[in-house]
């Protein structure tokens, strides 16, 4: 750290202007104005400081300018002076920085969602440095939210600021004395309401119907979401030809939520639809897509992330079944049939919710414990007692 006599000499005022009468330019007093030496009633009334750091700064009188510079020469000298707080392109500036962030993460599963939470909160702070921005704010923020928005996702909108913060932290834009305290927010998660195994099987015959006339891959799609209770319908819709490998009998999912790849375990019946299906040329186009010959799309192009569930949506409807989405009668439908018959520790590994297990564990040791449970998502009525309730066999 620099000694007093030194940091009160660091950086200056000055003028572009030049006295009217001789033409020298000016040099601060140190007191009250810039003079002309030789002609010291000519001053300047246009002033910049310069210092390490910034290029200039520009006022309008000599009182602001002294005062500015004075509190630079004080920060230098106790250590805290930033000259990215005082940047024309405003490199803290908060919007600035979340936009960087946002594009490192274009292209990952989750992006739409993080780029809805973060543009919240660029139009809420726009161009705030990033360092003033501390507990009191993010409350404010968070108070600010529409009431309407449920606490589920006002919490993952907070989520994905702490992990934006925590880049920050990582490209050393921040120090980790600078990352704020987040507010708690507190949820209790709604339940989805579910169907039995004889009206999902139901529901699953009318998605057949609805979907073969269009595009076969559309009930394929929602049957394994029945079926394969680790995969979630984005996850699904993600899958592409050169993700499967049918010698082994798997599908990988190479950007789970969970951030860890997964080879998920295929029946031999989902084995032999895919084989039956023409195989793509490119390994990088995706499995399910659409055909030729349909208005509104062009073939080849990806379903879209309401395709499923408006088939589903479509085919209850014409059963009279009211208020089961996908995800419900999917997924959550399966895995709680599954109680009948699998242990609790057994249903978890079949999610692959557990973020202490390792990839190659699931790949090296547990396909076929894993597939045995996914064959279990399609029980026979042999397999489950009286008392327990009569479960229908899911077909193809």
């Amino acid at each position: 750290m620099n000694s007093g006599a030194t940091w009160a000499t660091v950086g200056g005022i000055y003028s572009d202007q030049k006295c009217a009468v001789c033409g020298s330019k000016f040099r601060d007093d140190h007191r009250k104005a810039l003079k002309c030496p030789d002609h010291p009633e000519q001053t300047a009334s246009k002033f910049r400081v310069k210092f390490p750091g910034v290029s200039c700064k520009r006022f309008q009188s000599y009182q602001d300018a002294k005062k500015t510079l004075n509190g630079w020469r004080y920060k230098r000298a106790e250590g805290t002076y930033d000259p990215r707080d005082y940047r024309k392109d405003q490199p803290l500036g908060f919007e600035s920085l979340a936009l960087k962030y946002l594009e490192r993460k274009r292209g990952i599963a989750s992006y739409r969602h993080i780029k809805n939470h973060l543009s919240k909160a660029i139009n809420y702070w726009r161009g705030k440095n990033i360092k003033d921005i501390g507990y009191p704010e993010l409350e404010d923020f968070l108070f600010q939210l529409p009431e309407k928005l449920a606490g589920k996702t006002k919490y993952n909108i907070m989520a994905s600021l702490h992990a934006f913060w925590m880049w920050l932290k990582k490209r050393r834009v921040l120090r980790l004395d600078q990352i704020p305290e987040f507010p708690e927010v507190k949820f209790e998660l709604g339940w989805r309401k579910i169907v039995g195994k004889d009206d999902q099987l139901q529901i699953l015959d009318e998605v057949r119907r609805l979907a073969e006339p269009v595009n076969f891959k559309i009930w394929v799609g929602v049957k394994w979401l029945a079926t394969y209770i680790s995969i979630r319908p984005k996850e699904m819709l993600s899958i592409k030809e050169g993700y499967f490998n049918l010698d082994l009998g798997i599908v990988f999912i190479r950007n789970p939520k969970e951030k860890k790849a997964k080879a998920v375990p295929l029946l031999p019946e989902d084995i032999e639809i895919v084989k039956s299906l023409p195989k793509a040329i490119l390994p990088r186009l995706y499995f399910f897509r659409h055909g030729p010959g349909l208005q509104g799309v062009k073939a080849g192009e990806p379903f879209g992330p309401r395709l499923f569930y408006k088939y589903w949506k479509r085919a209850c409807k014409n059963l009279g079944i009211e208020g089961v989405d996908l995800y419900g009668g999917t997924k959550h439908s399966s895995a709680t049939a599954l109680r009948l018959h699998r242990s609790p520790e057994e249903i978890k590994r079949a999610t692959m919710h557990s973020t202490n297990k390792a990839f190659d564990r699931y790949f090296q040791i547990s396909l076929d414990d894993l597939r045995e449970v996914y064959a279990d998502t399609k029980v026979t009525p042999e397999k489950v007692s009286p008392e327990k309730g009569k479960l229908l066999k899911l077909q193809n």
